[in-house]
């Protein structure tokens, strides 16, 4: 039985939708927002980790974003990772899909001898889903999106099934490969107490760009093709209730004049 490296890619998201958006670039400001680990990644990770176990391989885990991204780290570690990388630079911020999946990329290629990539289907704060297939666009792998059931790798190659709309689809793909993967896979596993002491044990490695052979054109808002014309807050609009009165026969007509006025019935 194969061995496999396993690179699972996280991101922190914001716990609050009351954000602080930079006046110029129009980017959420995540330096200083509090943040989680985006729910669709630990699905990404528990993958991981039950690959690990039936391959006795290893998993690493992989994030971009400012210091604070740290904690998101550990707490996947505690889940079961054996090591985490931080990509951490002003050079990336700012960064929109494109920019962030050649980061990525290149961060990946200095790991080296990679078997899989685990992504999440998207993160909850962008709701994209592009970044997975980005990287493996310049990674040159092949790729399986939206997975919901996977079988363990058999000469080379891993069976998977793909669950979309209305269909599902059994893809094989050789490895190395990249995955998205959706909520329905699995159930992701709680840090133990011993995990958690064991993470606060483990080094979260820190690169910047100049630890990565990338292109500074390519990185942060100058790789970033992405323009945000205009960030909003939609205004909140009062609505008066209307009373349709105490008695339920009363109410119920009251209500029917009220759908057909409408046009709802």
């Amino acid at each position: 039985m194969m061995s496999l490296h396993i690179v699972v890619c996280i991101k922190q998201v914001p716990v609050s939708n009351n954000l602080k958006i930079d006046p110029v670039t129009k980017n959420v400001i995540r330096s200083d927002a509090q943040g989680m680990m985006n729910p669709f990644d630990k699905n990404a990770i528990e993958a991981a980790l039950d690959l690990k176990e039936r391959h006795d391989g290893e998993v690493t885990l992989l994030s971009m974003g400012p210091k604070n991204f740290e904690i998101t780290l550990r707490e996947g570690l505690a889940m079961g990772a054996d090591r985490a990388i931080l990509l951490s630079s002003r050079a990336f911020g700012g960064a929109d899909t494109l920019a962030t999946g050649y980061v990525l990329s290149e961060a990946i290629k200095k790991i080296g001898n990679v078997d899989l990539i685990f992504f999440g289907r998207q993160s909850i704060d962008a709701d994209t889903g592009q970044v997975g297939p980005i990287v493996a666009e310049f990674l040159d792998m092949p790729q399986a999106t939206y997975i919901h059931e996977i079988n363990p790798v058999q000469n080379g190659k891993i069976l998977a099934t793909r669950l979309m709309e209305n269909m599902e689809q059994v893809i094989e793909v050789e490895i190395p490969a990249v995955i998205t993967v959706r909520s329905e896979l699995n159930e992701p596993r709680y840090p133990t107490l011993r995990n958690i002491q064991k993470s606060y044990q483990k080094e979260v490695e820190v690169w910047d760009e100049n630890q990565l052979a990338a292109d500074p054109n390519r990185i942060g808002i100058k790789g970033s093709p992405t323009i945000v014309r205009k960030v909003w807050t939609p205004e909140n609009q009062k609505k008066v209730a209307e009373s349709l009165g105490n008695h339920p026969d009363a109410a119920v007509q009251k209500l029917l004049e009220i759908l057909r006025d409408k046009n709802i019935l």
